[in-house]
């Protein structure tokens, strides 16, 4: 398989931000969105600080009704945005992650629900010109320079308060639906922990109730090239030369780990990256699975801020459901019939983990399906092979 074909293969979508559509209820949605602002004068996160003049892009597709209790809320996993779904260019620009399943007679159906999706805040393609976000790399308006390692920490919980601002500032008090993949699922059950009378629905997918210690030590090797890179200086690269070499070698981790081994050894076996450079002759001759990781990384990185993975990695690793000091009691919390849906070759949430987070929530009497997604992609099989449960995700929504 030439070389560019695996690069296809094995890019991870770095989707961006942002629209509310204006749709005719007489026409069904033409899969065009429109890059959308929510502002909020200051905002007061978990931990107690201020962040002033907040601001995170959006977008949506559909029509809300008038009773406004046809919403779908859609949040994004670790290196997405909110362009979940559609294009910004209607003569093709590439569709949004879930365009396979948000559209007019798909299973989030654009004729029946409005689906809406935000950045979060510490979006890590904060140099993407199709996302908004607040974070390190945003200006704090109390000094005119960026934030740095300054930026409050913040968490899911946070996330899930920035959205409720958002739909709050559409009239929307409950959702029939929210539903979200790794990051996204994590958002999805503090939606439902958090505020059970709100949501009608839950579907997380690959994501557990908790970041156990195998994702802490997964997010913490993510991190680790970043400090490492002399050109981080402590968060204050923002006036100099930024951390490059690390976010990459940082990205490419994150795109390794995402996926399995099954689809590298399918995809690569062992080929050279370059034919007529032998690695047993050259000691920087590539492998072809070394050499895409690394253009991959190199291309996402063009995009994406250090300082935002890292606070991002936090963000991740404080999560444990309802936000408090008992995985019981945050998943007990939750009232919504819940659909999990999974991988058994997932390699950043372990399967174990996502049993146990329906066993804990159904304790209760609380309804709880699991479906699980097949393919040789492993964690990333809840992005690129979710149209499998198409039929499931119908049905449940009805």
């Amino acid at each position: 398989m030439p070389l560019k074909q695996r690069h296809s293969l094995l890019t991870v979508v770095t989707f961006t931000s942002l629209g509310l559509l204006a749709a005719s209820p007489l026409l069904a949605w033409d899969g065009v969105v429109e890059k959308q602002t929510f502002e909020m004068q200051d905002f007061t996160t978990q931990g107690g600080e201020t962040i002033p003049e907040l601001a995170v892009g959006w977008e949506a597709y559909g029509e809300l009704n008038d009773a406004r209790d046809n919403a779908i809320l859609i949040t994004h996993f670790f290196s997405g945005t909110s362009h979940a779904a559609g294009r910004y260019d209607p003569d093709g620009e590439p569709t949004g992650y879930w365009d396979a399943i948000i559209g007019p007679g798909k299973p989030l159906d654009t004729d029946e629900y409005y689906i809406i999706a935000s950045d979060t805040l510490v979006n890590l393609n904060a140099h993407d010109p199709n996302v908004t976000t607040t974070g390190p790399a945003s200006i704090n308006p109390d000094t005119g320079e960026p934030w740095g390692m300054d930026f409050p920490v913040v968490t899911i919980r946070d996330f899930v308060e920035v959205q409720r601002a958002l739909l709050e500032s559409q009239g929307i008090e409950s959702l029939h639906a929210v539903m979200g993949a790794s990051m996204g699922a994590l958002q999805a059950f503090e939606w439902a922990s958090a505020y059970p009378d709100k949501v009608d629905r839950l579907i997380p997918v690959i994501g557990g109730g908790v970041a156990d210690p195998w994702l802490l030590a997964t997010l913490s090797a993510w991190a680790a090239p970043i400090r490492l890179d002399a050109n981080w200086n402590e968060g204050n690269y923002y006036d100099g030369e930024p951390p490059t070499d690390g976010l990459k070698e940082a990205l490419k981790l994150v795109t390794l780990n995402a996926n399995h081994w099954q689809w590298a050894n399918e995809t690569f076996n062992r080929d050279w990256a370059d034919e007529e450079r032998d690695p047993a002759q050259d000691i920087n001759a590539r492998y072809a699975i070394e050499q895409t990781l690394d253009d991959v990384a190199a291309a996402r990185a063009e995009l994406s801020d250090a300082n935002h993975l890292l606070y991002l990695v936090r963000a991740n690793q404080l999560f444990m459901a309802g936000h408090g000091d008992s995985l019981e009691e945050g998943l007990a919390a939750i009232d919504a019939p819940t659909l999990m849906l999974y991988s058994e070759n997932d390699l950043v949430f372990a399967p174990e983990g996502v049993r146990r987070t329906a066993e804990l929530i159904e304790a209760d009497g609380t309804e709880v399906t699991l479906k699980t997604l097949e393919g040789n992609r492993g964690h990333l099989d809840g992005v690129v092979a979710i149209d499998q449960a198409s039929k499931t995700l119908r049905e449940f929504l009805k």
